[in-house]
């Protein structure tokens, strides 16, 4: 490893980023990738309360020479970026600024040991604010980092820190996507002393079954071409959001462009359905002098000079890896709309039905006007208040407890969240090793004809949004609501019965309109006739008034 030195200030104002560590996740971020850059092959991350009492990182990598060991917690001192501004515009590592082991040293008490494989004895660095004291041990050839007591001295500070558990959940999803992204590494994860998450040496295939399970590593294609390598989902693996969409440019996991994830999607053409998102890991490879990694001070934003270009390049990689493969996909089971017993809204109209457009669209009449309904959107509402009013009751109890697969993220996620779902009805027990033992269902949910129903439940139930339940019922709805070419005319009448019953017929569980309507003054003003009746609007017309 370079002897590290401290920059000129010309050089250090080029790249100052201000504070860098905020919170423990900042610590754990800055200390992996100094391993990452030290030519680690092992990298054990430990972390306790959160890491605002312990962030540990230990590595095998190249270790710090004993003669640069004292400069290594002062701040722009770094081996990784040579002294002269032209090196600013040519960084090939992961950290370039040499202010992570400062910034730590302000917020707490660092304690690193270090040797290179040549040297004889480790040496043993204690940094506390600007005191630095350097002493010599025995170590293994590496480096071990300790973190402790984060904002100990800075009460404000701490006060603003986020509970433990959420902290963690960070913490485990920024180790995944390092697991993702550097696949042939040893990764562990412990959290108070319990393994959150381990991956041995393997590909993009075996890291995604390392973080997302094997069900997910099973469905997952290999992309290769010139500077882009990963693996990208099936279509039948998709999600209606892009958080499992992962990049990394020369090697840094970055927050992608929307240019870059809308490259994927459109790779997929035709067989994405529309608003879903698959699964990628793409590891894209570009020159130095084309990439600005200084643009965000956790360096989680990249600039590309050629973004067009790069875009242009996953779109047909991954357009490649799809065409390789046979891609046939399952027709969907038919399910009909419920009947409700009484009408729950009486703000929405009685309506009748006058045909069905396109298998999907009801057309329909009401208050004089006349009202398109998404069947889709309006079986999806039913069904989410139909589960909803009975999902009150005893659990059932399944007769052979199942075993998921969690990833480390949804292991955090029901660390925090378990009294919560086992307070109707889920009772999902943490069983070790990645896996989970789902005990109890809602007996409203056990009762339906949903593929995989158990696996989609526990997925919705920890996923990150804010309310799990309604997750939940909103998927569940979501799944067996009637789809484009499964309507006909007596399901047309039944789903405008149903969306009659429900108490907020007007939206689906996710927020899109279930009916529009349009007044018979409209229809003659866009048809541009004149000297006809002034026909009032549907709701406004007086009662009695002749039409």
């Amino acid at each position: 490893m370079p002897d590290i030195h401290v920059l000129p200030p010309h050089v250090a104002r080029l790249i100052a980023a201000g504070e860098v560590v905020s919170r423990p996740l900042d610590v754990v971020r800055e200390l992996v990738e100094n391993a990452l850059d030290a030519g680690a092959t092992r990298l054990e991350v430990e972390v306790e309360g959160g890491g605002l009492r312990l962030v540990r990182v230990r590595d095998n990598g190249s270790g710090i020479p004993a003669g640069s060991a004292g400069l290594a917690a002062r701040r722009h001192a770094t081996s990784k970026l040579a002294p002269d501004a032209a090196s600013v515009d040519a960084v090939t590592t992961l950290g370039f600024r040499g202010e992570a082991l400062w910034a730590a040293a302000q917020a707490g008490e660092v304690h690193l040991v270090t040797r290179p494989a040549a040297q004889v004895g480790a040496c043993e660095v204690l940094a506390c604010g600007d005191e630095v004291l350097v002493s010599r041990t025995s170590a293994p050839a590496g480096t071990t980092v300790s973190v402790r007591g984060l904002f100990a001295g800075l009460p404000a500070r701490l006060r603003t820190q986020v509970p433990a558990v959420s902290e963690v959940r960070e913490i485990t999803a920024l180790l995944g996507r390092y697991v993702l992204h550097h696949p042939g590494l040893y990764w562990r994860l412990s959290v108070d002393g319990e393994v959150r998450l381990t991956h041995a040496p393997g590909d993009h295939r075996g890291a995604v079954a390392s973080v997302y399970g094997p069900l997910s590593a099973n469905r997952v294609l290999t992309v290769m071409a010139d500077g882009v390598r990963g693996v990208v989902s099936r279509p039948e693996l998709t999600r209606a959001r892009r958080d499992r969409m992962h990049f990394s440019v020369n090697g840094r996991p970055v927050l992608a462009p929307p240019e870059l994830e809308r490259a994927v999607i459109e790779g997929f053409a035709e067989l994405l359905p529309a608003g879903a998102a698959p699964l990628c890991v793409l590891d894209l490879t570009v020159a130095p002098e084309d990439h600005n990694p200084n643009v965000h001070p956790a360096k989680q934003v990249v600039a590309l000079a050629d973004l067009p270009g790069v875009a242009a390049r996953v779109r047909a990689a991954v357009a490649a890896a799809l065409a390789a493969h046979p891609l046939a996909r399952a027709v969907p089971a038919l399910t009909a709309a419920p009947e409700p017993a009484v009408t729950a809204n009486e703000s929405f109209p009685a309506l009748s039905l006058l045909g069905v457009y396109q298998e999907l669209y009801l057309l329909a009449q009401g208050e004089g006007d006349l009202w398109i309904v998404d069947a889709h959107a309006a079986h999806e509402r039913a069904l989410f208040e139909h589960l909803t009013r009975t999902l009150a009751g005893p659990p059932t109890e399944l007769p052979e407890p199942e075993l998921l697969h969690l990833t480390p993220e949804q292991t955090a996620r029901l660390h925090e969240r378990a009294p919560e779902l086992q307070g109707w009805g889920l009772t999902i027990e943490d069983f070790g090793a990645g896996l989970a033992r789902l005990r109890t269902v809602p007996a409203t949910l056990a009762a339906l004809g949903v593929p995989r129903l158990h696996e989609q439940i526990v997925e919705a139930a920890l996923g990150d949004g804010p309310d799990p339940r309604r997750d939940v019922l909103a998927r569940l709805a979501c799944a067996p609501a009637l789809k484009a070419g499964m309507l006909d005319h007596a399901r047309g009448e039944g789903v405008l019965r149903a969306l009659a019953a429900c108490e907020h017929p007007w939206a689906c569980p996710h927020g899109r309109p279930t009916a529009l309507r349009l007044s018979e003054r409209d229809l003659a003003h866009s048809f541009g006739r004149r000297g006809v009746r002034d026909v009032p609007r549907g709701r406004d017309a007086a009662p009695g008034v002749s039409r």
